[in-house]
């Protein structure tokens, strides 16, 4: 005996989930590297005037690099990496030859931290992508990573411009010292801090985009700020302990059962 059955479905009855229009990753050639070291040198060289030596190719490229898992966040309309990250972990930063923050910071702290531990830097987002949706995933992809290896602790580097003489980096840096300031324990000694201001402020002070996602993910600055002279910046060592992670934050990035496959090979 057969029974027919009716499998007509009207369109209103079928629900339409739309692609992502931002997906995030881990750059598995050396093709997808080599256009991470292109977005860098285009943002860091030629927007911010960082003195890099970018070769025929336009490359910001070092010898960290190699040793590094780079993430990425590729905008699916037009299929171009429009922010980037990369990530060095303790187990490969020996062969890096230390942590990229180690050129700037003593970091005997970060050594005696109990747990496991890594480094992001070399973070940047394409100019016409810098909206809270790219940071976002960008932080869904590096939180995916710690709950999928196990790390306890997260540091890097958020840069400031000093492209108005440090006024602006100042007057920021005097709102994380009353909010947001580690321990003394938890400090690193800058080799080179920075100077003192040029000038005042004269305007609203903007939080840059990458120190004010650490700061709301609940990371703390540890001590004073590094006066990065080829980038003309001012660099803020921030570590973030996973266990202290905002709990409003930690629901929506460290959730176990995200489906994001995000495990590198170098762990």
């Amino acid at each position: 005996m057969s029974v027919f059955i009716d499998k007509t479905v009207t369109l209103a009855e079928t629900p339409f989930v739309a692609p992502p229009k931002f997906v995030v990753g881990f750059a598995r050639s050396e093709e997808e590297i080599v256009e991470t070291q292109r977005l860098r040198y285009r943002i860091f060289a030629e927007e911010l005037g960082a003195q890099i030596d970018g070769g025929d190719q336009s490359l910001d490229r070092d010898t960290y690099d190699p040793w590094c898992e780079h993430l990425t966040v590729r905008d699916t309309h037009s299929g171009r990496i429009v922010a980037c990250t990369r990530i060095l972990t303790d187990t490969r930063a020996p062969d890096a030859g230390g942590f990229y923050s180690s050129g700037e910071f003593d970091l005997a702290m970060v050594d005696a931290l109990p747990g496991r531990v890594m480094e992001i830097g070399r973070t940047c987002v394409d100019r016409d992508f810098r909206s809270g949706a790219v940071i976002a995933v960008l932080w869904h992809g590096i939180a995916a990573y710690i709950t999928t290896h196990g790390y306890d602790y997260l540091f890097g580097c958020a840069s400031i411009g000093l492209e108005d003489g440090g006024a602006q980096a100042h007057a920021i840096l005097q709102q994380i010292k009353s909010r947001h300031l580690a321990p003394a324990t938890q400090h690193v000694r800058p080799y080179y801090p920075l100077p003192a201001a040029d000038g005042r402020v004269h305007e609203k002070v903007r939080m840059p985009p990458l120190l004010k996602a650490y700061l709301s993910l609940g990371a703390k600055a540890c001590g004073e700020a590094y006066w990065d002279r080829e980038f003309n910046c001012a660099d803020v060592f921030m570590l973030l302990n996973v266990s202290d992670l905002n709990p409003r934050y930690a629901r929506h990035f460290l959730d176990r059962s995200s489906t994001v496959d995000l495990a590198a090979g170098h762990a």
